[in-house]
């Protein structure tokens, strides 16, 4: 059987922005967030990063729209993308307004979304390395 060369394309298209994120993530565990530029520019990541995915998988989507199993998987990553594009958006502005009337628990509560915000992303890019030897299959 011979490979499939715009599905494999269209799973790296996923691929980018997730392997992006996985690399810059993780250095907001480095910093405090209870300082605000820190704390929006985090923000700003993960909804750039949700967007972004949304962006890539409804063009890998519409590549493989020939493949329908394929199709409907990044079809999937691209619903849950911007369903939790929104969540995510509207947990963090909580967490925000609250750390500006001096809640103690917000700064915590704030970097616990960003551990489930990279928790999320693991797991899908899991699930997408994870499919690769099913969508590009060695010549025989």
């Amino acid at each position: 059987m011979m490979p499939d060369n715009v599905a494999l394309f269209a799973t790296i298209i996923l691929l980018l922005p997730m392997i992006y994120f996985l690399l810059a993530a993780p250095a907001f565990l480095l910093v405090r967030l209870d300082i605000p530029p820190v704390a929006l520019l985090l923000r700003a990541m993960f909804n750039g990063y949700f967007l972004t995915l949304a962006i890539a998988g409804v063009i890998g989507t519409i590549a493989v729209a020939g493949h329908l199993v394929l199709a409907i998987g990044i079809g999937l990553i691209v619903a849950f993308a911007a369903s939790s594009r929104r969540w995510l958006s509207r947990q963090m502005d909580a967490r925000l307004s609250d750390r500006d009337a001096s809640d103690a628990d917000a700064v915590r509560r704030l970097r616990r979304l960003h551990w489930g915000g990279m928790l999320s992303n693991a797991i899908q890019l899991a699930a997408i390395v994870a499919s690769i030897p099913y969508v590009a299959v060695a010549p025989t």
